[in-house]
């Protein structure tokens, strides 16, 4: 299969990077073409420009030719894997910018022409995976929701169709964890991702 890792932390040293290399390594172990986009690395802009929100329902929404690399991956590979911190019960600002500027219409979607209704664009993605850490116990992380689980695995799958199988990994109250832990779960995720079909 064809993988993208969508990597969202500004920290190089972060958890969030070891986990993305642990799971890319599990991902080519696995047999897997995988390409990892670290979002802060490439300067990925979060904010859609006042130019962008204007063409957005028009025949050419992507203005920004690296926005059109990534919609074109999205349109070519099967799976979709996300790391990133969960900060204010949802995804970082520039992990929920990549969503809006790069599954546009076109790309994350389509309009009927007929019904007007929105139809799934993302028909090619088999699976859709989530690693997140929180610094939260998993029992509030629940209570308030989980915003950014809920739109990678319920708003973006309605993109993807309903035959997209969903996947979670979650590593919670990360900062009273200890090493052994952190590592028992970054072992857990490369083993996941080395057994993925």
């Amino acid at each position: 299969m064809r993988v993208a890792v969508i990597l969202a932390h500004p920290n190089r040293d972060s958890f969030a990077h070891e986990i993305a290399r642990r799971a890319t390594g599990g991902l080519i172990a696995g047999g897997h073409d995988v390409e990892l986009i670290d979002l802060h690395a490439i300067d990925f802009r979060a904010a859609m420009s006042t130019a962008e929100r204007a063409a957005y329902h028009g025949q050419s929404p992507i203005l920004d030719p690296l926005v059109q690399h990534h919609a074109d991956l999205v349109r070519a590979i099967d799976t979709l894997v996300f790391v990133y911190p969960t900060w204010w019960s949802g995804l970082p600002a520039i992990l929920k910018g990549w969503l809006e500027r790069v599954l546009v219409p076109g790309v994350g979607f389509h309009f009927d022409e007929r019904s007007g209704k929105v139809r799934p664009g993302l028909t090619n993605i088999r699976h859709l995976i989530g690693i997140s850490t929180y610094g939260s116990p998993r029992w509030y992380v629940r209570a308030v929701n989980d915003n950014g689980r809920r739109t990678l695995m319920r708003a973006l799958r309605v993109s993807c169709g309903l035959r997209t199988s969903r996947r979670w990994h979650g590593m919670y109250a990360i900062d009273t964890t200890t090493e052994a832990e952190r590592a028992e779960f970054a072992a857990h995720v490369e083993r996941a991702m080395s057994e993925l079909r």
